[in-house]
């Protein structure tokens, strides 16, 4: 951690004056592959009174919280990526020591696959901030993926791939509304194998071997939120059992994941289509974990329509 970052955080954390103006700052920390929608992310987060701060080097994190405290911001968001180049490898060092001193922390990483973001990049014709002359488009997201992999599982990490810049905005939105409570993140996301696996599954689990509303013409254009697909899955002994077997795994093993300090846990549940089976079984295990986390629901290709 650069000593100067360090020495501005003690001296704001050390000021007794200042303290209780620091512990109420929320600090939403915002990261990412370039391309992955941030700027939208930024926006939205500006719209709910972030006083927000784009493309700032990652040593200087500590100079920025203590002269916005000094200022009485107490909502601060901030986007740290590789456009501030190789510096952000200190970046977990500083959150940690922002957290063990009473700031209300939370971190997105927005994620999307290669090929998306060249398709994006291509889209709208601008450069990438790690290509040049002697770097190709792919080898420049490849560089910056590496170089951000040890930021991802830090934050709650969204994959961007299949989400419309709307269907993005509601995840934010959702994220920075849950309240101040230590307790974990329990994020259950449907989704369509179809359209590949979710790049930010913590655990997936696989129900196509499950009865298919989709071969119903009654129930093929209706999705797991629908009464009459709700009726014709609850009737199936297997999908309750699939349910009961998933709700079980994670019940007897999301008390290790809180004792591992983890913030965020995402639960992937995956049918052929992302329109049925999935979203029934996520409904329904969300409801289940109700008051023993956070929960969070998201439905990819549903909200990707």
């Amino acid at each position: 951690m650069p000593l100067f970052c360090a020495a501005s955080l003690a001296r704001c954390l050390l000021n007794n004056s200042d303290a209780g103006i620091l512990a109420r700052m929320q600090l939403v920390l915002l990261s990412g592959l370039s391309g992955a929608g941030k700027s939208i992310a930024l926006h939205v987060l500006e719209d709910a009174g972030c006083y927000c701060v784009d493309n700032l080097p990652a040593p200087l994190l500590g100079d920025l919280i203590e002269h916005l405290r000094s200022e009485g911001h107490e909502r601060v968001a901030v986007a740290v990526d590789m456009r501030g180049g190789n510096s952000i490898a200190a970046l977990p060092s500083q959150l940690r020591l922002l957290e063990a001193n009473g700031i209300t922390l939370r971190f997105i990483f927005l994620d999307a696959r290669d090929d998306v973001l060249i398709q994006r990049f291509s889209e709208t014709r601008r450069s990438h901030p790690l290509a040049d002359a002697d770097t190709t488009l792919a080898e420049a997201i490849a560089r910056e993926r590496d170089a951000l992999e040890s930021l991802a599982s830090l934050g709650h990490h969204i994959d961007t791939s299949h989400l419309r810049p709307s269907a993005l905005r509601q995840c934010v939105r959702e994220f920075v509304a849950l309240n101040d409570s230590a307790s974990l993140i329990l994020l259950f996301e449907s989704f369509g194998f179809k359209h590949g696996i979710p790049l930010d599954a913590d655990l997936v689990f696989d129900v196509r071997c499950l009865p298919n509303p989709y071969y119903d013409p009654v129930l093929r254009p209706l999705t797991g939120r629908d009464a009459e697909v709700i009726q014709f899955l609850a009737g199936q002994p297997e999908v309750e059992r699939m349910r009961a077997d998933i709700g079980n795994f994670i019940a007897n093993w999301l008390p290790s994941y809180i004792r591992d300090n983890r913030a965020y846990l995402t639960v992937a549940i995956g049918c052929t289509g992302g329109q049925h089976r999935s979203v029934y079984l996520v409904e329904q295990l969300a409801k289940q974990f109700v008051g023993q986390a956070q929960v969070l629901v998201r439905h990819r290709t549903l909200a990707g329509a």
